[in-house]
């Protein structure tokens, strides 16, 4: 039965995301599925949970509502009550889907938190840093027509939730507001390992960009 219902809302979320943006399309949300049960297996959850809120954590993100973050928990919830999935299951994954964004954290009061959901933020967050989190920082930022790089605006690393999602500043810039900063944001034993080796990617990465920028060999 909860096999069912994952298939089910496999083929419902890609055909939601089949013209998403490169790097919040159905492949993030597959990426994050496959990664939160890597890491499930060393942390004591709820399979099910854990698949339902990493398929569905994406289904409208907010930075593509013109900032709306209720949308998602919406969609997500009567998706889940129409497939007749216990209340207390749907309670849960909408928890999850209205509280695994980095933007949460910016506001500094944690309102909900369970093993869950600590695994799928994780999973998340290691979609945003290393070879693929470049990718996707610059798609996103071709998206938005942000410039590459400018030396005269600075990175605000001290923005409000409200700032962060209302940011235009160029794309280099999200590696210090945000993804230079997950690695000591894991939550899991598993998710640090693995973000080690992704954020001394980034590292080496702007290394090199900032060589290339100033035209050293």
């Amino acid at each position: 039965m909860n096999q069912d219902i994952i298939d089910k809302t496999i083929v419902f979320v890609k055909d939601t995301l089949a013209h998403a943006e490169g790097g919040h399309d159905w492949f993030h949300i597959e990426r994050v599925y496959k990664n939160s049960l890597l890491i499930a297996k060393q942390e004591t959850v709820d399979a099910f949970v854990v698949s339902l809120g990493a398929l569905l954590h994406d289904i409208a993100d907010s930075k593509f509502h013109n900032g709306d973050d209720t949308i998602g928990p919406k969609i997500a919830r009567e998706f889940l009550f129409d497939l007749n999935v216990d209340s207390t299951i749907i309670e849960h994954v909408v928890n999850i889907i209205e509280n695994i964004s980095f933007n949460k954290s910016l506001e500094g009061n944690l309102v909900f938190s369970s093993n869950e959901l600590k695994v799928i933020q994780d999973a998340d967050r290691l979609d945003a840093i290393g070879a693929i989190g470049i990718a996707r920082c610059f798609n996103y930022g071709g998206f938005k027509n942000r410039t590459l790089y400018n030396p005269d605006i600075k990175p605000n690393l001290d923005m409000t939730k409200t700032e962060y999602k209302n940011s235009t500043a160029p794309t280099i810039n999200h590696f210090y507001e945000k993804l230079l900063l997950l690695k000591d944001k894991m939550n899991t034993k598993t998710g640090k390992k693995i973000a080690e080796k992704r954020h001394e990617f980034m590292k080496l990465y702007l290394d090199q960009f900032y060589n290339e920028w100033n035209g050293n060999i």
